[in-house]
C-alpha cells in the first residue's frame, strides 16, 4: 500500500482520540464543578446532623439543578423504565454508589441513551469524511458496536464508582466499630452512640460517616431500629456491616446486654481480620511466580549468564 492510503486511517484516529480527549476535558470540568459545589455545601452545614444528601449535592456527585445535567433528565425521562422493581433496583445501585439525588435514575439513562447515539453517529460521520468507503455490514457492525459501548459505559462508571466506595466504607469499618464500642461502653444509647460514631467519621471516613449519619435519620424519622439497620446493610452491601447489623437487631430483640455484644463482635472482627491478613499474606509467593518468572529471571539470566556466552563466542571465533 502507498503512504498516501493510509492518511485516511491515520487522520480517523487522530479525530476520534481528539474527539476522546473533549469528552473527558468536559467531564472532567463537570466533575470538577460538582466538586467544588461540595465542598462549599458541606462547609456551608451548621448541624452536625444534617445528612449532605437532603441539601441538593452532597455525595451525588453532581447538581440536580444543573443545566448540564437537566437536559440529560430530561431526555432520560422518556426512556428510563417505569416499573416499580426495575425502579428499586436502580434506586439501590445509586444509593450502593452513594448517590442519592432523586434524578439520578433519569440523568443515567438520559446519558446512556446520548452516548449510544453520539457514539453510533460519530463513527458514521468519521467513516463518510475521512475513511475509506465500507461496505454496509462493516459500516453497521461498527455502529452497533460503538453505540453498544456508549450505553453500557454509564453502568460501568457506576460499577467502579460503587467498588471504590465499598472499599473505602470496609476500611473503616474497623475504626468506626471500636468507636461504637467506646461509645457504648461510656453509657451512650446505642442510638446516640450511632450518631456519635457518624460525627466523629466524618473527615476520616465520609462515607461510612454518611451512612450513619442516615441511619440516625431513618430511626429519628420514627423507622424501627431493626427496619434502619436492615437498611444500612442493604446500602454497604458488605458482609461486616451485614453481621453488626444482624447482631445489633438480635441484641435489642432478646434483650441482651448491647456493650457485651459489641465488645464480642470486636473480638471476633479483630481476630477475623488477622486471619484475613495472614490468609492474603500466604497469597502473595503465589501471586509473585507469575512476575518474577516474566520479568525478574530473564534479567538474571542476562547478567549473570551474558558475559560467559560473550566470552565462550569469542572463544570460539579464535
Amino acid at each position: 500500500m502507498e503512504p498516501t492510503e493510509y492518511m485516511p486511517l491515520l487522520f480517523s484516529g487522530i479525530a476520534f482520540v481528539a474527539f476522546c480527549l473533549f469528552f473527558m476535558g468536559i467531564m472532567n470540568a463537570f466533575r470538577t464543578r460538582a466538586e467544588r459545589y461540595r465542598m462549599i455545601e458541606k462547609i456551608k452545614q451548621e448541624n452536625p446532623y444534617r445528612f449532605p444528601a437532603m441539601n441538593g449535592a452532597g455525595g451525588n456527585g453532581f447538581k440536580g439543578d444543573s443545566s448540564f445535567f437537566s437536559f440529560f433528565q430530561s431526555f432520560g425521562k422518556k426512556i428510563t423504565p417505569s416499573t416499580p422493581e426495575e425502579y428499586t433496583r436502580m434506586k439501590l445501585r445509586f444509593f450502593r454508589a452513594g448517590i442519592r439525588n432523586p434524578n439520578a435514575p433519569s440523568v443515567l439513562w438520559g446519558v446512556k441513551g446520548f452516548l449510544m447515539i453520539a457514539f453510533a453517529v460519530g463513527f458514521l460521520m468519521f467513516r463518510i469524511s475521512l475513511m475509506k468507503p465500507l461496505n454496509f455490514q462493516y459500516s453497521l457492525t461498527g455502529m452497533v458496536l460503538l453505540a453498544v459501548l456508549g450505553f453500557y459505559l454509564p453502568d460501568l462508571w457506576l460499577h467502579f464508582r460503587t467498588v471504590k466506595r465499598k472499599r473505602i466504607i470496609f476500611e473503616g469499618f474497623p475504626d468506626a466499630l471500636d468507636l461504637l464500642v467506646i461509645c457504648v461502653e461510656a453509657g451512650l444509647g446505642l442510638d446516640a452512640a450511632l450518631a456519635r460514631v457518624g460525627e466523629e467519621m466524618k473527615l476520616s471516613n465520609s462515607a461510612l460517616s454518611d451512612e450513619f449519619a442516615f441511619l440516625n435519620l431513618e430511626i429519628r424519622a420514627g423507622k424501627k431500629r431493626e427496619e434502619a439497620l436492615r437498611n444500612l446493610a442493604l446500602r454497604t452491601d458488605i458482609d461486616d456491616v451485614q453481621n453488626l447489623a444482624t447482631l445489633l437487631i438480635q441484641t435489642d430483640r432478646f434483650g441482651t446486654s448491647v456493650a457485651r455484644a459489641l465488645r464480642v463482635f470486636s473480638d471476633t472482627f479483630r481476630t477475623k481480620r488477622y486471619q484475613r491478613a495472614e490468609e492474603m499474606a500466604a497469597k502473595l509467593p503465589v501471586k509473585m511466580v507469575f512476575p518474577v518468572t516474566v520479568f525478574i529471571f530473564p534479567s538474571l539470566f542476562v547478567v549473570i549468564a551474558g558475559p560467559a556466552a560473550i566470552r565462550v563466542y569469542q572463544t570460539f571465533l579464535q
